[in-house]
């Protein structure tokens, strides 16, 4: 960080705001990856775009989504040989999937044996029709009734121990916008829904806070969200220095990866969840590559 002190904070910061960003992929582990494909394609309807396997690293990935990853949030299942099982942890919350019909896409689920943990119906004191279902491994997806959307892969809901510090990191590091925040004294929890443009259009991050619990576990599951950057060396710092006010650390710096060459960088945030920085045009050759 030498020579930063001529930079003045606002103009490093700045860069968050007007820096290129979608939602890439989530990053999390399981112990059958067949098994979680045959479920995400034939229960959720998600298609398989890729999978590799990297006998060298004793680890396989697949990708999964409802369109191409050009374009498209999509899930990167991770399995390493000879583990079975996970710990999801306290913190994950979940993942959401748009639908236009939750009856019949549970109905679908049900018959094929699937894991339905909440019937379809209104959500409490609303009108939205919600279900929520686990995979083979017990990743919860909620099903949100809505209209079509360009993004039915839509949420990622992770637990926090200060919503409004929470909030501060993600639009002072991200450059995401606060879209809305949901008060439920009733239940004992607010919310809060952030991103890079409306959540009916896109993929959101799903902060919840339970009243007085500051502190989660998080398991050995669930790895990471991938977000593209135009510049991953900008980005960085904008992130060193929100890390300095409110917490959270750099994990990797700036830099590419060894042998893939798309440049990378990560950090955890004031609760410790992960999130990885691409270059937007390393990430696309990368993409080309795999064709």
């Amino acid at each position: 960080m030498a020579g930063s002190e001529a930079v003045p904070s606002e103009h490093v910061l700045e860069w968050a705001q007007k820096d290129k960003r979608r939602f890439l992929h989530a990053v999390y582990r399981v112990g059958d990856l067949d098994r979680t494909i045959k479920f995400y394609t034939e229960c959720l309807g998600m298609q398989l775009l890729r999978k590799r396997d990297i006998p060298e690293e004793k680890y396989s990935n697949a990708f999964l989504g409802f369109g191409p990853e050009e374009s498209h949030f999509v899930v990167e299942l991770t399995y390493n040989y000879g583990v079975d099982s996970y710990d999801i942890g306290t913190g994950f919350g979940h993942f959401a999937i748009a639908t236009q019909d939750v009856y019949k896409l549970v109905e679908g689920i049900r018959a094929k044996g699937g894991n339905i943990t909440r019937e379809p119906g209104p959500v409490k004191g609303g009108s939205t029709v919600i279900a929520f279902v686990k995979d083979p491994d017990g990743y919860v997806f909620e099903l949100i009734q809505r209209g079509p959307t360009p993004e039915p892969l839509c949420q990622v809901m992770l637990r926090v121990g200060d919503l409004d510090k929470s909030i501060k990191f993600y639009e002072k590091a991200l450059g995401m916008k606060l879209l809305r925040k949901i008060e439920n004294p009733e239940y004992k929890y607010t919310i809060a829904m952030l991103g890079y443009a409306d959540e009916y259009e896109t993929t959101v991050l799903e902060l919840t806070y339970n009243y007085g619990v500051t502190e989660y576990t998080k398991g050995n599951a669930y790895a990471q969200v991938a977000i593209s950057t135009n510049d991953v060396y900008k980005s960085a710092e904008v992130v060193n220095l929100v890390t300095q006010e409110l917490g959270g650390k750099i994990t990797r710096q700036p830099g590419p990866i060894p042998g893939i060459n798309t440049k990378i960088t990560s950090f955890l945030d004031p609760d410790g969840w992960k999130t990885v920085l691409v270059d937007n045009e390393d990430f696309l050759k990368e993409l080309e590559k795999k064709e």
